[in-house]
């Protein structure tokens, strides 16, 4: 199982040029990148573990941006989103993004999108709380298109685009992977319709991990899809030995831990505790 960190980058935490060696010096596969363009001041839409909303949300930095400044601290690193909210982005405008930085990095980007929670946020982008997992699935098709034919069109039933020229190509082949974000029915089905990776966070859906798991298994072979075929990443892991030795067991394949939104010498102490907690669990 490999470890990996999931965070919210801002200017205040620690920068690109501290962050990327010390992931890749304590054997961090990857880094997956939250986004929020702004958070409207309304709050009408609560948040989605409850309580007051944390800081971090409001002053998160562009996802695509920030793994590109980490792109040039790093070598071997994956660089994920986690998760882009592709449902407020203009879909030409982050398939150049994302292809722009797999090209950069040599390779490395992996494509982690959601739906998002926050109605407020997402209707200052035009787009409704109903029908957005279809624009979802129909903006991430277009990306792929663009990303995959050598003349790229698509002509759903909410996103329709003309036969273009669209270049760079991502340099992985076919495309960079997609990994589906959303909790336990609906995301792992979207993610075995037409994702490479189910992205689940503890505590939200039905049943636990574990649970999920075999039931995402069993759905994806119902499918006719391969399930192992399917990488599941867990965001926002606990750096806690028993729940380790869980999802290892479960087979999940990667533990992004929570990275605090902090500087230096604190954030450095929360990525040697996630490795120690790998290394009790004996999972290095």
């Amino acid at each position: 199982m490999k470890a990996a960190v999931a965070h919210f980058p801002t200017s205040y935490s620690i920068s690109p040029s501290e962050l990327g060696p010390a992931l890749e010096e304590r054997g961090f596969e990857s880094i997956w990148v939250a986004e929020h363009s702004h958070i409207p001041l309304s709050r009408k839409t609560p948040s989605p573990s409850g309580g007051p909303l944390a800081q971090r949300y409001y002053d998160t930095l562009d996802p695509f941006v920030f793994l590109t400044a980490l792109a040039t601290h790093t070598t071997d690193l994956l660089l994920g989103t986690g998760i882009c909210l592709v449902i407020q982005r203009d879909p030409i405008h982050t398939a150049k993004s994302a292809a722009s930085l797999d090209q950069l990095s040599g390779g490395r980007f992996h494509f982690g999108v959601g739906a998002g929670w926050n109605e407020d946020e997402m209707n200052d982008h035009g787009t409704e709380l109903h029908g957005r997992f279809k624009l979802m699935r129909e903006r991430v098709g277009a990306i792929t298109s663009m990303w995959t034919e050598d003349e790229p069109s698509y002509d759903g039933d909410l996103v329709h685009l003309p036969p273009m020229s669209f270049n760079p190509k991502p340099l992985q082949t076919p495309h960079p992977p997609i990994h589906v974000g959303g909790s336990f029915p609906g995301g792992a089905r979207r993610a075995i319709e037409w994702g490479n990776g189910w992205i689940p966070i503890p505590g939200r859906g039905e049943g636990t991990i574990a649970e999920q798991v075999v039931a995402m298994r069993q759905m994806a072979e119902e499918a006719g899809r391969d399930p192992h075929e399917i990488e599941v990443s867990i965001y926002f892991a606990p750096a806690d030995v028993a729940k380790l030795t869980e999802f290892a067991e479960a087979g999940v394949h990667r533990v992004a831990f929570d990275l605090p939104s902090v500087a230096g010498a604190e954030a450095i102490d929360a990525l040697d505790n996630a490795m120690a907690a790998m290394d009790e669990a004996g999972l290095r």
